[in-house]
C-alpha cells in the first residue's frame, strides 16, 4: 500500500485542460498529494488514447469515455469524474476492465436546490415576460401578466426523485407553505424528512396528475431516458410548469416544445438541453433551439452547480477518489459508480474506507510547469 507522499510516481492524466481550466482548488489537491497530472484537451478514442493509454489514473470533466475508450486505457486503476453525473462514462466496459469509476454526487445538491426554485419562482411570478413587455415600452402589458399569478403558499411541488438535491428543493418548498409530493425508486426505505416536511410519496403518474410545479431530480441512465415523454407530459395537470435542473434528455425536448406551444404546459424552466451540447458550443456556432425562443421558458447555460463552494467541494472530492484508490484503498462507498467492480489493483479492506479522506497531507510543494495556474473559477460539467 501507497502513502500519499509516495503518489508523485503515478501517471495521471486530466481531460478537458482548455474546456474547463483547472482551477486553483485542483491545483491545491494536486500540490497536497504531490501529484503531477498532464493536462490535455483532446477528443475522440485515438486521441485520448495518444494521452491517456498508459496512465494509472484519468481525471474527466465532460468528455465521453466509450467502451474502445476505456478498453485500450492498459493501465488505468480509476475513473474520477470530477462532478456527479457519469452518463458519458462506459461504466460497464470500466467494470469489465477492473476499472473503479469515482464521482462526487453530493458536491452541489445545495447550489441546484436553489436554482431549481430560482427558476421555478421566475415561471411563477411571469418575470420574464415582465421584463420583455417592460424593455419593449408595453408597460400595460407588463403588469396585466400579474392577472394570472398564484401564490406559492398552497400550490403543490412534485419531487421526481428524492435523492440528495429533491430533499433540499422540499425543504425550501416547506419554507414557502407548498404541498410537496415525490417519487423514489425505494418508496419503503423510512427517512423521517418525509414526514417532518410533510411530503408525500407517490406514484409517478399520481404525481404528474396532481402537481402544480413538478421538477426533476433524477441521474440519466437507459430508464430515466425521456422518462417525461409527450403521453407523460399530457398527462400533467394543464398550465403546470415543468423545472429541469438534473439533465436534458430525462425529457423529449420535441414533446415539451409542441406542449409549450398548444398552452397544456404553462411554462419550462431549464438549465440543461438534450439536443445542445453547451459544453462544447465555444467554438462553434451560437446554440439555437425553439425552447430559446419561447417567452414561457427560462433558461440557463448548464450552471446549476456552481458556486465557490461547489467548485472547491467537486475538485477536492474528485483528487481525494482518485488518490485513495492509487493508494490502495477503496475510496468512500457513496462515491463508487461501480461497487461490483474486481479491481485491477488490490485494495484494502472496505472498511477503511470510512477513514476522512480529507485529513491527506497539505505539503506544499513545487509542480512541474504542466500544471496550469487558473485564478478565474472552474467551469462546472455536473
Amino acid at each position: 500500500m501507497q502513502t500519499f507522499d509516495e503518489l508523485s510516481q503515478f501517471h495521471v492524466v486530466r481531460l478537458n485542460g482548455q474546456l474547463f481550466p483547472v482551477s486553483r482548488y485542483e491545483t491545491e489537491r494536486y500540490q497536497s498529494y504531490q501529484l503531477q497530472p498532464d493536462v490535455v484537451e483532446c477528443a475522440g478514442t485515438t486521441a485520448i488514447l495518444e494521452q491517456a493509454v498508459d496512465c494509472d489514473a484519468l481525471l474527466v470533466v465532460s468528455e465521453t469515455l466509450t467502451q474502445d475508450t476505456i478498453a485500450g486505457l492498459q493501465r488505468c486503476r480509476v475513473i474520477a469524474r470530477l462532478g456527479a453525473g457519469t452518463d458519458k462514462i462506459d461504466v460497464s466496459e470500466a467494470t469489465r476492465q477492473g476499472i473503479l469509476v469515482t464521482n462526487v454526487p453530493d458536491f452541489c445538491v445545495e447550489e441546484q436546490a436553489d436554482h431549481t426554485f430560482a427558476l421555478l419562482l421566475s415561471l411563477a411570478r411571469k418575470l420574464t415576460p415582465m421584463r420583455t413587455a417592460m424593455q419593449a415600452g408595453q408597460w400595460a402589458d407588463a403588469r396585466s401578466q400579474c392577472r394570472s399569478l398564484h401564490r406559492l403558499n398552497g400550490r403543490t411541488l412534485g419531487l421526481i426523485g428524492f435523492g440528495g438535491s429533491g430533499k433540499l428543493v422540499a425543504q425550501r418548498a416547506a419554507g414557502f407553505g407548498m404541498r410537496i409530493l415525490a417519487t423514489r425508486r425505494r418508496p419503503d426505505q423510512q427517512d423521517p424528512l418525509l414526514a417532518k416536511l410533510g411530503v408525500d410519496l407517490v406514484t409517478l403518474d399520481a404525481l404528474l396528475r396532481r402537481a402544480d410545479y413538478v421538477s426533476l431530480h433524477l441521474p440519466l441512465n437507459e430508464q430515466t431516458r425521456h422518462l417525461l415523454d409527450a403521453e407523460r407530459l399530457a398527462a400533467m395537470q394543464p398550465g403546470a410548469l415543468l423545472i429541469n435542473t438534473s439533465r436534458g434528455a430525462l425529457v423529449d425536448e420535441t414533446a415539451v416544445l409542441e406542449a409549450l406551444l398548444d398552452g397544456h404546459l404553462g411554462g419550462y424552466g431549464v438549465d440543461t438541453f438534450d439536443q445542445i451540447d453547451l459544453h462544447h458550443s465555444a467554438t462553434a456556432d451560437p446554440p439555437s433551439h425553439p425552447l430559446l425562443q419561447l417567452p414561457n421558458v427560462v433558461f440557463t447555460p448548464h450552471v446549476a452547480a456552481f458556486s465557490e463552494e461547489s467548485s472547491r467541494d467537486v475538485a477536492y472530492g474528485a483528487i481525494d477518489n482518485l488518490a485513495t484508490v492509487l493508494s490502495g484503498r477503496w475510496p468512500p462507498a457513496a462515491r463508487i459508480v461501480n461497487p461490483t467492480v474486481t479491481p485491477r489493483q488490490p485494495l484494502t479492506d472496505r472498511a477503511v474506507r470510512k477513514q476522512t479522506i480529507r485529513q491527506a497531507p497539505h505539503k506544499r510543494t513545487t509542480l512541474s510547469g504542466h500544471i496550469p495556474r487558473v485564478q478565474a473559477p472552474i467551469r462546472l460539467a455536473v
